[in-house]
C-alpha cells in the first residue's frame, strides 16, 4: 500500500502535528536485530522512536539519567572539555558526567552508531551498539536493564547530533541561543507517521501516511524556536544541551547565573535596605534581591514610577559593600532610552551588582513595546556582558493573555536576557507551558497560596522571588508590635539584639564609627 507524504511548515501547523497523539514518531522500517547488538535493536528499543506507555516508561529512564545531573557543572565540565571533533566532545562530556567508563571511547563508538540511527543499516554501527552494550550493561542483564543501557545510549546519540549541531551554528559570535535556535535550528525537520487517520493543517492524513514538518519555515515567521520540540513530547535534555553547548563555546557562567542553572530553585528574598540584605545574607541565602516597592516606600516615592533611580543606585552602592551577591530591580529600567538603561546597568555593576530586573509594565497599566524592552535588554548585554538580565513581563498582572506572555518572552531571550520573570503567574499549567518552550531559567514570584518550592522545582522553575513580601510583612509585624504594647496585650517580641543589628553594618562601619 502507498503512503502519501505530508509536508507542512506553518508555526500553528507543526505545533498542531506535534501535539497530535494521532502522530508518532516513525520508527525507521526493519526488524528489531539481534537483542544487544544492533542499531536496528537500539531504535525499537529506545524512547526517541517510541509510542504510547513504552515510550512513557523509556523516557522515564532518560528523565532519570538527567536528573542527576545539574546542568550548571555539566557547563563547567564542558568548558574544559579536550580538544576535538565536536560530537567527540560533546559525548565525551556527557558520558563523563554520568560516570561511564572510558568515556572517551564510548563517544567514539556513539559517533558511529549516530550515522546508521536514523535510518539505514551499518555493519560498524551495529558492532560499535554491541561494543557499547557489552561495556555499560552488567553482566548478565535481563530485559528491563538492556532496556535501559539502550536509552542510556539513546541519550548520548541524541546530544551527539543535535547538540553539535546547535553549538557550530553558534560558533561565531556571542549570539544568544535563542536566536540561534531560530534563526539556524540544528534540527530542521522533524518526522511523524499517523497510526491512525487524522487531520492536520486542514489535510486529511490517513493511517500510515508520513508527515514531514519544516522548522526552518515555521520558525522564521514565529520568536518560539521548536528545536527542542513541544508538549507534549518537549526534549527532556534541553537545559542540558544549552549546558553543554555554553560550555564548549567558552561562554562564561558567572557565580551568580550558577545558581540558575541547577536542579533547586534558586530562592532570592527581596531587601530594601542594607541590613534586611545582610540579615537574610547571614541566614545562608545564595544571592539577595532589591524590592522596588521597599526602596520606593522607604523614600516617600511611587514604585513603578521611575521615581527611584538616585535611591536604587545609591541602595546598590551600599549593597555592594557587603561580601553577599545581589541583583537590583530596576523597574523599567527609568528610562525609555536604551542607551540610558545601559548606563544604569553599568553603573548597578560597577556599584557590585551581579544582576538586575527589567520589567515591561508600565505605571499607566500597559506594557512597554516590545520593540524597545527588547532594545534595552540588547544594550544593556552589549554594555555590560556579565550583568544577568533578568526580564520580567507583567502580562499576567496586567490580565494579557497567555499567547502575549510566550511571544515576549521568547523576543527578550532573543535579545540576550539570562532569565525571564512572570509576577502573577502561579497556576501549574501556566508554568509548565513556560518551562517547556523556553530556553533560559524561569523566575516566578512565591504566592502562599501557589505551588511549593518542591512543586516549582519540578515545574521546572529555576528561580524563586519573595517580592515585596519580606517588606510587607515587615511593616505589618512592626505595627502590630507597636499597638500590642500601646493596647496592653501580650507581645512576643523575640528580636534581635541592638548590637546584632549594628554587627550587621560590618567590621570597616564600625572602625569607621570609632575614629
Amino acid at each position: 500500500m502507498t503512503h502519501t507524504m505530508h509536508e507542512i511548515g506553518r508555526y500553528e501547523d507543526v505545533r498542531a502535528a506535534l501535539a497530535d497523539p494521532a502522530l508518532v514518531p516513525e520508527l525507521p522500517a526493519a526488524d528489531d536485530g539481534p537483542v544487544g547488538a544492533s542499531v536496528a535493536w537500539l531504535r525499537a528499543t529506545v524512547a526517541r522512536f517510541g509510542s504510547g506507555e513504552p515510550h512513557r516508561r523509556r523516557r522515564a529512564l532518560v528523565e532519570d539519567e538527567l536528573a542527576r545531573l545539574e546542568p550548571a557543572s555539566l557547563w563547567q565540565t564542558a568548558a574544559t572539555a579536550p580538544a576535538g571533533e565536536t560530537r567527540v566532545r560533546v559525548v565525551r562530556t556527557l558520558a563523563e558526567a554520568l560516570g561511564m567508563p572510558e568515556a572517551g571511547a564510548v563517544a567514539e563508538a556513539v559517533t558511529v552508531v549516530a550515522r546508521a540511527y536514523f535510518g539505514g543499516t551499518d555493519a560498524a554501527a551495529d558492532e560499535a551498539v554491541a561494543w557499547l552494550v557489552a561495556r555499560l550493561a552488567p553482566q548478565g542483564a535481563d530485559e528491563p536493564a538492556l532496556e535501559s543501557v539502550a536509552n542510556r545510549i539513546g541519550l548520548l546519540v541524541q546530544a551527539c547530533e543535535a547538540t553539535a549541531a546547535l553549538v557550530q551554528a553558534a560558533a561565531d559570535g556571542d549570539v544568544p541561543p535563542a536566536r540561534v535556535l531560530r534563526e539556524v535550528p540544528p534540527v530542521r525537520t522533524m518526522r511523524r507517521v499517523a497510526a491512525r487517520a487524522t487531520r492536520v493543517a486542514g489535510r486529511d492524513i490517513a493511517a500510515g501516511d508520513v508527515v514531514l514538518m519544516d522548522l526552518v519555515s515555521a520558525q522564521r515567521a514565529h520568536p518560539v524556536p521548536l528545536t527542542f520540540g513541544a508538549p507534549p513530547r518537549v526534549c527532556p535534555g534541553r537545559a542540558h544541551a544549552l549546558a553543554l553547548a555554553g560550555g564548549l563555546l567558552q561562554r562564561r557562567l558567572t557565580d551568580f547565573a550558577r545558581l540558575h542553572h541547577r536542579t533547586a530553585p534558586l530562592l532570592v528574598p527581596n531587601a530594601w535596605d542594607y541590613a534586611s540584605a545582610a540579615a537574610l545574607a547571614a541566614q545562608g541565602f545564595q544571592a539577595i534581591g532589591t524590592t522596588s516597592l521597599g526602596v520606593a516606600a522607604a523614600a516617600g516615592l511611587p514604585d513603578g514610577a521611575a521615581a527611584t533611580a538616585d535611591a536604587t543606585l545609591a541602595l546598590a552602592r551600599r549593597l555592594g559593600r557587603g561580601s553577599f551577591l545581589f541583583t537590583v530591580d530596576a523597574e523599567g529600567g527609568f528610562s525609555d532610552s536604551p542607551d540610558d538603561v545601559a548606563e544604569l546597568a553599568r553603573r548597578l555593576h560597577d556599584a557590585g551588582a551581579a544582576g538586575i530586573n527589567l520589567e515591561d509594565g508600565r505605571p499607566d497599566g500597559t506594557l512597554a513595546p516590545v520593540d524597545m524592552q527588547a532594545a534595552k535588554i540588547a544594550a544593556v548585554k552589549a554594555a555590560v556582558p556579565e550583568l544577568f538580565v533578568n526580564a520580567r513581563t507583567d502580562t499576567h498582572w496586567l490580565g494579557r493573555q497567555e499567547e502575549e506572555t510566550a511571544l515576549r518572552l521568547a523576543r527578550y531571550e532573543q535579545a540576550g536576557a539570562d532569565g525571564v520573570f512572570v509576577p502573577g503567574l502561579s497556576d501549574r499549567d501556566g508554568i509548565a507551558a513556560l518551562t517547556a518552550i523556553l530556553t533560559v531559567p524561569l523566575n516566578i514570584l512565591y504566592t502562599p497560596t501557589g505551588p511549593t518550592l518542591a512543586e516549582l522545582a519540578a515545574l521546572g522553575v529555576r528561580r524563586v522571588s519573595l517580592g515585596s513580601l519580606l517588606y510587607r510583612r515587615a511593616l505589618a509585624a512592626a505595627v502590630n508590635t507597636a499597638t500590642t504594647i500601646r493596647d496592653g496585650r501580650p507581645a512576643d517580641l523575640g528580636t534581635p539584639t541592638y548590637a546584632e543589628v549594628q554587627a550587621l553594618s560590618g567590621p570597616d562601619e564600625k572602625a569607621q564609627r570609632l575614629t
